[in-house]
């Protein structure tokens, strides 16, 4: 006999119906609060050790919550990173990035906005979006931004603007608010106010445009860093980054060490760069106050991070997309008021990814996790701050110069990256750093003898990371000759030739 399997849409139908409330009680699941936002580095919180900046409201949120420092972007550019965060999925199985194309809507189907209205949450979005879907593999446009598959929208395509009467889905904020960041804060309030009378579980996901290029302060905080010095990290300027591979210095995070003024006007240029990430810290402080004088501060979750860091000097880059930690490690702050490892000022050094947001918003909302996701529940580190949910992680690069594309593994203590593009006189290069001892990656180990243990070790995970590639990678967009161009044991003269074109990335 055959055995009769139920259809997603059946299991959600079932779900739903399940969290429906019965005999007059209301559906008591968490609220769910994410706030995200663009290009942000930890050294830009004081709560991560910054003394020269003012974050009073994230300051406030990781005193309460639990601060995670060890969490990275899986995918350091945009688009890619917030396909991650929306699905918990790697780059090579969301098949969305620039140069490569749009995510497919059956994807977008088991994204966490997706699940989380179909299981009785009322779900908004405000900012950038990011991404764009596509009904099948074969066409070359885009369907419009998902709007409707949100109860209240306030996103919008691009890059989106820092005003916030070009942005046509915030408009109506735009008199009292006309700088963006601000408008978000209103937007997140007004939903909290009218979810929370409604006495439905509710999912709101704002995303800052701020703190990216390019650099546009509100002018309200004028004052708050005007005539600022501050301290360079100890890993700035060229100095620090000549153990770097020839490949790493080939696209434009290098050269906007000089044409983004880090050599010459650092202290004007991170005045205007701290300047918006307050402006980011009143907004959530709006957000937050607005959970209390609703009334469901006891029941409300709140998860705040970046979809990548930011390479402000260091090592003498500027921008993003690399794997080094200034880049690829960003801010994670989670708050649960239910848990009793609140209100206890704790900081998790368990290694964590953008893959995790999806999976623990779904577990809050009582949600199985789809099949082919890679993160893991933040909130099983919540409660046991040693526990482990990660052996690794891999980072990844397919995009720009094909120079830098690459495959980055990092565990709890160590950082190995693969450099394998062999032309224009460059040869494929490792780097090995000791995070534990070496957080500023000051120091190549790939070379020395005393290190070969760990290499190898290093070089498995790696290996096994690109099998899986090959085995997971969507057939579509590019992805799959990556399973040959990251194999260590494939020579150049093969690779070379795997490169796909953009005539190839559909």
């Amino acid at each position: 006999m055959t055995k009769f399997l139920p259809s997603a849409s059946i299991i959600y139908a079932l779900l739903l119906f399940a969290f429906l409330p019965a005999n007059g009680h209301a559906d008591e699941r968490p609220n769910i609060v994410f706030l995200m936002t663009d290009d942000q580095s930890t050294y830009s919180m004081g709560c991560y050790g910054n003394d020269d900046v003012q974050t009073p409201n994230l300051d406030r949120l990781a005193k309460a919550g639990i601060v995670f420092d060890r969490h990275y972007a899986t995918t350091a550019i945009c688009m890619a990173s917030r396909a991650t965060v929306m699905t918990g999925m790697y780059e090579y199985k969301t098949g969305c990035n620039f140069m490569h194309g749009h995510m497919l809507h059956s994807t977008w189907k088991n994204s966490y906005p997706m699940l989380l209205r179909e299981a009785g949450y009322t779900t908004a979005f405000a900012g950038k979006f990011g991404f764009e879907t596509k009904a099948t593999r074969d066409d070359k446009q885009a369907l419009p931004l998902p709007a409707n598959d949100f109860d209240r929208w306030g996103g919008g395509p691009g890059q989106t603007s820092y005003q916030t009467k070009k942005n046509k889905s915030m408009s109506a904020y735009a008199k009292e608010f006309p700088h963006s960041t601000m408008s978000y804060g209103a937007f997140g309030r007004d939903f909290i106010d009218d979810s929370a009378a409604a006495k439905k579980p509710f999912c709101l996901s704002i995303s800052f445009k701020a703190p990216h290029k390019p650099a546009t302060p509100d002018k309200r905080f004028n004052d708050v860093y005007a005539g600022k010095k501050f301290r360079k990290p100890k890993n700035f300027g060229r100095e620090a980054g000549k153990h770097f591979s020839a490949q790493s210095k080939t696209d434009r995070q290098y050269e906007r060490f000089y044409s983004w003024n880090y050599a010459d006007k650092y202290d004007e240029v991170m005045a205007k760069y701290h300047q918006q990430i307050h402006g980011v810290d009143a907004a959530v402080g709006m957000i937050v106050e607005a959970i209390e004088k609703a009334g469901v501060a006891d029941n409300t979750i709140i998860i705040y991070t970046s979809d990548n860091g930011f390479l402000c000097g260091s090592h003498g880059y500027g921008s993003k997309v690399l794997p080094y930690e200034e880049s690829s490690r960003v801010p994670l702050i989670v708050y649960d008021p239910r848990s009793q490892n609140s209100h206890k000022s704790i900081r998790c050094e368990s290694l964590t990814g953008l893959i995790d947001i999806a999976p623990t918003v779904l577990n809050i909302a009582e949600i199985p996790a789809p099949e082919n996701i890679d993160g893991r529940n933040l909130l099983d580190l919540y409660a046991d701050p040693s526990a482990t949910i990660h052996d690794d992680l891999v980072l990844i690069n397919v995009w720009g110069q094909p120079s830098t594309h690459g495959l980055t593994v990092v565990t709890q203590d160590t950082k190995y990256i693969y450099w394998g593009y062999g032309g224009d006189g460059m040869s494929p290069t490792e780097e090995l750093y000791d995070l534990h001892h070496d957080s500023a990656e000051m120091t190549n180990l790939a070379s020395r003898s005393a290190s070969e243990p760990t290499l190898r070790a290093m070089r498995q995970k790696y290996d096994d990371h690109v099998a899986r590639w090959n085995t997971k990678a969507v057939p579509y967009n590019g992805y799959q000759p990556y399973g040959k161009i990251f194999d260590r044991n494939t020579d150049w003269q093969q690779k070379e030739k795997l490169y796909p074109q953009p005539t190839d990335l559909k």
